[in-house]
């Protein structure tokens, strides 16, 4: 499984769509996802922290994903980018991305 964030609002608006396109793939040319739920914690907390909305996580099964998908080095670590729209049916479940009461998202029971 790998894991993709982004703010409540921006899923709502691509609702009808067949595919998910993240801002950064037209900025990037790649859709930004992590391997393991603990990184998607660090990544979360470093980059969107000051973000006060609501934000879900996407988890998608990587052998039903369409485009491809290159595991390249960024901070030391491995992350898997998606390069090309990704299609929903590789989405297996969206989850609402908790905070606690300082605003540090914290993992989803069903990560844990």
């Amino acid at each position: 499984m790998i894991y993709h964030m982004l703010p409540a609002v921006v899923w709502a608006q691509q609702a009808d769509t067949e595919t998910y396109t993240a801002e950064t793939l037209a900025s990037e040319g790649f859709i930004h996802c992590t391997g393991q739920p603990e990184r998607l914690i660090w990544v979360a907390n470093r980059f969107y922290r000051q973000q006060a909305t609501d934000f879900l996580i996407l988890c998608i099964e990587p052998t039903r994903v369409q485009a491809e998908i290159k595991w390249e080095q960024a901070d030391q670590h491995l992350f898997p980018h998606i390069y090309g729209p990704l299609n929903r049916d590789a989405i297996v479940n969206v989850i609402k991305f908790p905070r606690d009461a300082a605003g540090l998202f914290i993992l989803p029971p069903e990560l844990a």
